[in-house]
């Protein structure tokens, strides 16, 4: 294990048996991604303090991947320290090399002999031919669009400094560090990207931050998040230092860039977004249940995704298997296995959701531990996954439970709890939370119940109260504590999560559809979307009629289901059908509704209609 955070390992036959260990320092960032001349080196050649510096990052447990714009014959000459670095990508992204095997991998297409032939046509002498690039030297940029005109080729020319570059399309230092971190099984989110030129702006775009040198043109330096004081090779010893000293916390505006976006602050105009930090936000989300927190949390989840981090969900209910690009591991009739999660969160683009609904009850805190250990250790080593979610966070984490307060490490770094009862939760947990998240009736009782369970002063809420797609927003770092109501963004795949629950799954009794008819002598309870269109198409008419034209199915579907288009489009069939007599129109217009939002390939397991 690398440095991090304070580790500990459970046995998963025996989680009760902990393991801790200290570390000075959470690492967040894993690589350091390098130009070479002008950043890395100055005339060519690297300073003895400069590798030095590079020597302690490695000490670090941290990593260094070259990116350069030179062919690897010539990079060979030049340095001969090639072995500092985990891999070398070279000639703009076109070849990448592995210098502990000596492996070379051509990243695109070798040059096209008539494009070089052209090129010497035309006295171009200063010409370099490289395993996948040509280059050349200002001002024969012009010979090569010519050349690429004349054969029709699909070709792109990349500018650095007097170099000229001429490359197959898509072709650049990003391209080339996304095949490095590939083989390396990083995420681009724990790199930072130092360069000084033209060509390294898609390197530091790519990169989670991006750092120019004191020496780089005013165009990088106007989109990097960090400027160097010192040139070259000094710049690269001055970022060293930051990383090594707190892990480039104490840079400012780092993150902003990527933090997600949570909502609008309410009223508020011009509008205010209100936006969580991507790295070191402890989130606890809390409310009544029916109050939005499914939503909130698949919307954040949605966007977290978006931004390219890796997130891991602890889903006690199964309530969260309908995200594109995630593996779930776990069902109601398998148990889930840590060591099939930690597969999956090798690949850095894949993220996971750990179903316990085969996982007993009184069993899901000590599983929980015995993952969050596994985690924790993962994290440290590769700084993934990126975000941690607990639903149900009062049964992952009950506040009578030594092993939950074992399970969690001195700090989460960067997680979203999720439970109705913030009193339930532990402690320690509660403790780490820097961001509260109320939705819900009540707002001001849950906030109290947070406050009195966490041992903090209780922010006034007292005139607060929220509609549908709002939450009380307060994050105590920042601003005090003072919250904030916030109109949720909504997730484009809002409705998906909850197909499988509403149209499959077991809803309790207090939120199922009765059909009782207009003077209750039926109790025909559907507890989720495929018996409410059974029980529906085989009531009488009269009863289904009388629950039409009180609008119940309509508000079943917004307040119970969370769908509300589809609440909105039964209400308008309420509208019209109202006074329709023939019940078998409305039966088939709101069983086309759902069918339209439940079916396949989300849910084929809803029944066919007969008709």
């Amino acid at each position: 294990m690398q440095n991090g955070s304070l580790l500990l390992s459970i046995s998963h036959e025996c989680p009760a048996e902990v393991r801790k260990t200290w570390k000075e320092v959470d690492m967040r960032f894993i690589a350091v991604a390098t130009d070479y001349d002008n950043t890395l080196a100055e005339g060519g050649r690297v300073a003895r303090e400069t590798w030095d510096a590079i020597e302690r990052l490695h000490a670090s447990g941290r990593h260094v991947i070259l990116v350069t714009g030179r062919h690897l014959d010539d990079l060979r000459r030049v340095c001969d320290r090639l072995d500092q670095f985990s891999r070398v990508v070279a000639e703009n992204g076109g070849v990448l090399f592995d210098p502990a095997t000596e492996e070379q991998r051509l990243l695109g297409p070798p040059p096209v002999p008539a494009f070089v032939d052209a090129m010497r046509r035309r006295g171009v002498n200063h010409l370099g031919v490289g395993a996948v690039i040509v280059d050349t030297v200002k001002p024969h940029e012009v010979e090569a669009l010519e050349a690429i005109r004349e054969l029709g080729l699909d070709l792109h020319i990349v500018f650095n400094g007097d170099a000229v570059m001429i490359l197959p399309p898509g072709m650049t230092k990003a391209s080339g560090l996304a095949a490095a971190l590939d083989e390396l099984g990083f995420s681009p989110r724990n790199v930072v990207a130092i360069g000084d030129a033209e060509n390294d702006h898609p390197l530091l775009e790519y990169g989670e931050v991006a750092v120019a040198v004191a020496n780089a043109l005013p165009a990088l330096k106007a989109k990097a998040d960090f400027v160097t004081l010192g040139e070259h090779g000094r710049g690269v010893i001055e970022l060293v230092g930051h990383i090594l000293a707190d892990d480039l916390a104490g840079l400012p505006r780092l993150g902003a860039k990527r933090a997600i976006l949570l909502g609008r602050e309410a009223g508020r105009e011009p509008e205010v977004e209100v936006r969580l930090a991507p790295y070191g936000t402890v989130c606890l989300l809390a409310g009544t249940s029916g109050g939005g927190k499914s939503t909130v949390a698949t919307s954040l989840l949605e966007r977290i995704a978006e931004a390219g981090y890796q997130f891991c969900v602890i889903d006690p209910e199964g309530d969260y298997g309908s995200f594109d690009n995630v593996q779930v591991r776990g069902d109601a009739d398998h148990l889930p296995s840590t060591d099939e999660v930690l597969q999956v969160l090798r690949r850095p683009d894949q993220s996971v959701i750990v179903n316990l609904m085969r996982v007993a009850l009184d069993e899901r805190a000590r599983f929980c531990a015995s993952l969050l250990a596994r985690l924790q250790e993962m994290r440290v080593e590769t700084g993934r996954p990126h975000w941690l979610m607990f639903d149900e966070a009062h049964h992952l984490f009950p506040a009578s439970a030594d092993v939950a307060d074992l399970a969690l490490p001195r700090r989460l770094e960067t997680a979203l709890a999720i439970t109705v009862h913030p009193h339930h939760v532990s402690p320690a947990l509660l403790s780490q939370v820097d961001t509260l998240l109320v939705v819900g009736a009540a707002p001001q009782e849950t906030v109290q119940s947070f406050a009195q369970a966490a041992g903090r002063p209780a922010p006034d809420a007292h005139d607060v109260s929220l509609r549908g797609g709002e939450a009380l927003f307060c994050r105590f770092d920042s601003d005090a504590g003072t919250p904030r109501v916030v109109t949720i963004e909504p997730g484009h795949l809002e409705h998906r999560r909850h197909v499988r629950r509403y149209a499959e799954g077991l809803l309790i009794p207090e939120r199922s559809f009765y059909f009782r008819g207009p003077e209750n002598r039926l109790n025909l309870r559907a507890h989720n979307l495929v018996l409410f269109l059974e029980i529906g198409d085989g009531v009488d008419a009269e009863t289904w009629l009388f629950h039409l034209r009180r609008g119940d199915y309509s508000r079943w579907f917004e307040d119970v289901i969370g769908d509300r288009g589809l609440a909105d489009e039964t209400r308008a069939i309420e509208s019209n059908c109202a006074d329709d007599t023939d019940a078998g129109t409305a039966r088939a217009k709101v069983r086309a509704a759902v069918e339209r939002r439940y079916t396949q390939p989300d849910n084929p397991c809803l029944p066919v209609s007969a008709a």
